[in-house]
């Protein structure tokens, strides 16, 4: 009974939190918009098996033929995914040589490294994005150092652009680069890049030979740390892009609370899960796989 029970908490805890909210989304997604409140008209309103034969019987998907029709939602995903593939590359550049860093450092120092990176959570995420706005508009704080130096002569147009979503997303999300491959990098045996050096390598070469593969389990961890949450941001974008600025977070946003279409917007929800849960099943297969092989 103890095993079952240790066996099962992690299932009712994926029931709970992510199977029930699942099947009230996909509920949504398989009513119909109505102008009452809440404004869909549900299909399953008889409880028991006929209710649910009624459901099924009744099944026309007529919301998910709907976002085939407007590109879009078409635009929205490939958008959101292009901000997302980019974003977390610009992330982990910047993460490397921090976790690398603070794992080189003197172990008395690393607590308190530690600390700083952790810091930033200390303070509301909403907070830190509108900080952004006094850094990079036109009279912000980065222009007038710019000018300041002498090194433009005329504001840089950041604000409002792509190129502030990216700095806003590096930022925000940088922590959860950071500690992965850190934990990594901290548990590596230093005297393998000692051996691979006195084997003929020079300082580089052991680094891109040993260092990288070994913390691969930590740099696939970041980028997904990173990469899944950002595909729907919606704070970032709105605070910081501009018109142009198409992700599918504010597009969740406007059927949601704009249009008050429900179901579409619910629809659009459970694509966009599928589109980050295939690709990870598929990888986690396929490590799997490689682990047996090399077992």
């Amino acid at each position: 009974m103890r095993r079952l029970i240790v066996i099962g908490f992690p299932y009712l805890w994926l029931a709970l939190f992510f199977l029930v909210p699942f099947l009230t989304v996909l509920r949504l997604a398989l009513s119909d918009a109505d102008i009452a409140i809440p404004p869909y008209t549900p299909r399953w309103d008889e409880p028991g098996w006929a209710g649910l034969r009624e459901v099924i019987a009744g099944w026309d998907f007529e919301n998910f033929v709907w976002l085939t029709g407007d590109d879009l939602y078409y635009r929205a995903y490939l958008s959101s995914l292009r901000i997302a593939l980019v974003s977390t590359v610009l992330t982990l550049l910047v993460a490397y040589p921090i976790a690398w860093s603070m794992a080189k450092a003197r172990p008395a120092w690393r607590p308190t490294l530690l600390m700083l990176v952790i810091l930033p959570f200390w303070t509301s995420f909403l907070i830190r994005v509108y900080a952004w706005i006094g850094i990079l508009s036109n009279e912000g704080l980065l222009n007038q150092t710019l000018m300041a130096m002498g090194l433009i002569s005329e504001p840089l147009l950041i604000l409002n652009t792509d190129r502030a979503v990216y700095i806003g997303i590096v930022y925000t999300y940088l922590p959860f680069a950071v500690l992965p491959i850190y934990a990594n990098l901290e548990r590596m045996d230093p005297s393998l890049l000692e051996a691979a050096c006195d084997l003929g390598c020079s300082r580089i070469a052991a680094f891109w030979r040993v260092v990288i593969p070994l913390s691969r389990p930590g740099i696939i961890a970041a980028a997904f740390l990173v990469f899944i949450p950002v595909v729907g941001e919606f704070i970032i974008p709105s605070i910081l892009g501009g018109s142009d600025t198409l992700m599918i977070g504010r597009v969740l946003w406007d059927e949601f609370f704009a249009n008050r279409d429900w179901p579409v917007a619910s629809a659009v929800a459970i694509i966009l899960l599928f589109l980050l849960i295939i690709p990870i099943v598929l990888f986690q297969r396929q490590a799997q796989r490689q682990r047996e092989a090399e077992g």
